[in-house]
């Protein structure tokens, strides 16, 4: 029997296997990442925590053992199809979809008395409680250009995110002669979680298929930074650099948790996670040892911040 961290590595380290999915929540799933890669094993991720806390070292190693980091998420699987065969310096622009989240339609004042249960009634998708929560603060989407960054080595300012409500465009690549290139599918995960474990092939499926001739019309809209924040926190992150990431990751994770509780109101996240951006004492070139315990200090401190 295996548990834990422990437990995590030794199947992560699996010696028959010759890919390792890590779809776990939470920053535990970046060290089972790389010991898996320091074994040799190509990477299907999924966990957002690796790559948006870790993904200088995480992206150094692969490159450094030879391994490939496949995405699963239904945006950054969508990028990496509309890339096949293309040169990555002719890309333009990433363009990354949200469905916008449960709370899309609702005003400032409107999103005051907001609940966990609330909060999970996502309008297209079922997720787990950690994500969904995290999409309707935009979080997660911001975290997913912080992702999309270090999978694809495109600069902050040629990723974008637009509200798609269909949710059925999963992301598009613009390239430098303005020629646009979109993914499409139902908003079913299982497309690409069995792309990833059988690329470069694909498996035929008997899943739901999208029927255009049922789709009226395609929508697309800015996000507004001003009713959700969190996006424009998770891009200056990035730009940052450094473990400012990793703080607010961490910093997410405890929020998230005590909202799913009905511990912390909805404007938490923004008011915890602003104040951490600011005081958060960035080292700009960290190793691993200052990843963690950038996580260990943030979770360690969240008392202090939710006490305010």
């Amino acid at each position: 029997m295996c548990y834990g961290e422990k437990g995590l590595v030794e199947v992560a380290c699996y010696e028959e296997a010759d890919i390792m999915m890590n779809s776990v929540t939470g920053a535990v799933g970046i060290i089972p990442t790389l010991r898996a890669l320091h074994a040799g094993k190509d990477i299907a991720i999924a966990n957002k925590e690796t790559l948006v806390a870790a993904g200088h070292v995480v992206t150094k190693l692969a490159k450094e053992k030879g391994c490939k980091l496949i995405p699963v998420d239904s945006e950054h699987s969508a990028i990496f199809q509309c890339l096949n065969g293309e040169s990555r310096d002719q890309i333009s622009r990433l363009i990354i979809t949200a469905s916008g989240g449960a709370f899309r339609d609702l005003s400032k004042q409107e999103m005051k008395g907001v609940r966990a249960w609330d909060a999970l009634q996502h309008p297209n998708r079922s997720m787990g409680e950690k994500i969904t929560i995290d999409c309707a603060t935009l979080m997660n989407k911001g975290f997913e250009v912080i992702e999309a960054h270090w999978l694809f080595e495109v600069p902050y300012e040629q990723i974008e995110v637009l509200i798609h409500r269909q949710s059925v465009i999963h992301s598009i690549v613009e390239f430098v002669d303005g020629s646009m290139i979109a993914q499409m599918g139902m908003p079913d995960m299982r497309v690409p979680i069995q792309y990833a474990l059988e690329h470069p092939n694909r498996l035929k499926s008997d899943y739901p298929k999208l029927d255009l001739s049922l789709i009226s019309q395609l929508n697309f809209e800015k996000p507004d930074t001003n009713r959700f924040p969190c996006l424009g926190y998770a891009f200056e992150a990035g730009r940052i650099g450094g473990t400012m990431p990793a703080a607010l990751n961490a910093a997410n994770e405890v929020i998230n948790l005590s909202f799913l509780r009905n511990e912390a109101c909805f404007f938490d996240f923004e008011r915890i996670l602003y104040e951490v951006l600011s005081v958060h004492n960035n080292i700009q070139s960290p190793e691993l040892d200052d990843i963690q315990m950038t996580f260990f200090m943030q979770i360690y401190g969240q008392e202090k911040w939710q006490a305010r």
